[in-house]
């Protein structure tokens, strides 16, 4: 047996998916995971994060989850933006690995599948959209936001927007909840000595609803939330355990 499928044979997975008004792709991303959950090598739970959803999404993760024991969801008490949603996410998360995707069926659950055989000597695989099937303000925004993080922290990350990760849970646990965070997560894993592998995935064109961000907050925001970040990573402290004893915990 290989390094990789004896790692594997070990492991768990959560697929972490932030929902914030999708309840016309819900349905059908349930369509498109159920191939990838047909298929996965390690036991595989989703965890739907709504994000304070006003439309019908919340009623219809709950049916979803009541179908199929592969899903569970929990609901945020009021919108707190992608960045919480994550956290929340991480911090509920019960497996061995995390994963995250987007709900608006924009990349394909399968494509996971080729991140698996880059574990364990990597600690994240983070995707790279390298057809982007999306509107010219989107790509516009994007190319200037990589363009400022590119100048401001050049952390090698090509597509820190990629709604396509999986990475190891000690390293997703770390993360600290900051405003933003979504957008440098390959670089906080970095930041905590971790490898980052990038590949090529699937994009698509949105299946339905509208997307939640426009150049003022695919632009402006980003570049505040990256002097943010050059702030925390000039701050940023790792540790190592050079020896160990502790008692055992006393048995009930």
């Amino acid at each position: 047996m290989s390094d990789n499928a004896a790692y594997l044979a070990t492991q768990s997975l959560t697929v972490l998916v932030p929902v914030y008004n999708e309840e016309e792709s819900l349905q059908q991303f349930a369509v498109e995971m159920n191939k990838f959950l047909d298929q996965t090598p390690v036991a595989t739970t989703v965890l739907f994060v709504n994000d304070g959803s006003t439309d019908g999404s919340l009623a219809i993760l709950r049916d979803i989850c009541r179908q199929d024991s592969h899903y569970e969801f929990i609901s945020l008490s009021q919108n707190r933006g992608l960045s919480t949603a994550i956290k929340a996410g991480i911090d509920h998360c019960r497996t061995t690995l995390l994963g995250y995707i987007d709900s608006d069926i924009q990349t394909s659950p399968l494509d996971f599948l080729k991140f698996f055989e880059f574990f364990p000597q990597y600690d994240m695989v983070n995707g790279i959209r390298a057809k982007r099937q999306d509107t010219f303000v989107k790509k516009l925004s994007s190319k200037i936001a990589n363009g400022v993080r590119r100048t401001l922290i050049n952390d090698g990350i090509q597509d820190t927007g990629c709604p396509l990760k999986i990475m190891k849970i000690e390293y997703a646990r770390r993360i600290p909840l900051f405003h933003g965070m979504h957008r440098f997560l390959g670089a906080l894993v970095q930041l905590q000595g971790g490898k980052v592998h990038q590949m090529p995935v699937q994009h698509f064109p949105r299946f339905a609803g509208t997307a939640k961000y426009n150049l003022w907050n695919r632009a402006w925001k980003p570049l505040v939330d990256t002097f943010g970040f050059r702030w925390i990573r000039s701050r940023w402290k790792n540790y190592e355990i050079g020896e160990e004893q502790r008692a055992t915990a006393a048995s009930a």
